[in-house]
């Protein structure tokens, strides 16, 4: 058995590209391993869920490559089970490049990454769209009932393969909510320092 995604990406050019820089024995590994990792486990759900944006690449018919980033509250990417995740598609700038896409070529692959905690999730997969009229538990599912905007459709991926990437050059960055998370307590602490000094100096003596 080997890697799911090696069989995705080490194409002919691809092994013939680590032979020219000396990578390919260590990436031998990737196709005799014994976990094809094609299906989501526990670590990466709770990882999925945790996300607010990830990066999604398809691929138009004049085989151009088009990235988009997706950004949302937390939770909005669902995990439907192992093998599929989706989201809800909002009307946007109306070009619908992504939408094209998926429907001239399923395929689709993503990253998503922690920056803080410095970790990065690569995913391949088969995209499809889901339109209410034809199947609104679909839309149900990946809809948020505390974002009230009219869901246009849903992109449905079923996972093909996934792979953790190196840490390496992810510069930790933080949200708004992750910075507060960390300050609240400085400031609570700051302000009850404040109140003691205050107690101390309307209790000092006077001369």
């Amino acid at each position: 058995m080997s890697r799911a995604f090696s069989d995705i990406t080490f194409t002919p050019s691809v092994k013939a590209a680590q032979e020219l820089y000396g990578s390919r024995a260590g990436n031998r590994h990737f196709e005799l391993a014994d976990d094809a990792r094609s299906e989501l486990t526990q670590t990466e759900i709770q990882f999925i869920q945790a996300r607010d944006s990830f990066y999604q690449a398809t691929v138009s018919e004049n085989g151009w490559p088009y990235v988009q980033h997706r950004g949302g509250p937390i939770g909005f990417l669902k995990v439907l089970d192992a093998r599929t995740i989706g989201f809800a598609d909002f009307r946007g700038n109306r070009q619908y490049l992504s939408v094209g896409n998926i429907n001239a070529d399923e395929r689709i692959s993503m990253i998503l990454v922690d920056y803080p905690g410095r970790r990065r999730l690569k995913l391949w997969g088969r995209a499809r769209i889901v339109h209410e009229s034809e199947q609104p538990d679909i839309i149900a599912a990946v809809g948020d009932p505390g974002y009230r905007v009219r869901i246009e459709r849903a992109i449905v991926i079923s996972v093909a393969a996934i792979d953790w990437n190196c840490p390496q050059h992810i510069t930790p960055r933080f949200s708004e909510d992750e910075i507060r998370a960390q300050i609240e307590p400085i400031i609570a602490e700051n302000e009850n320092l404040k109140v003691q000094l205050q107690m101390l100096l309307e209790n000092q003596p006077t001369t």
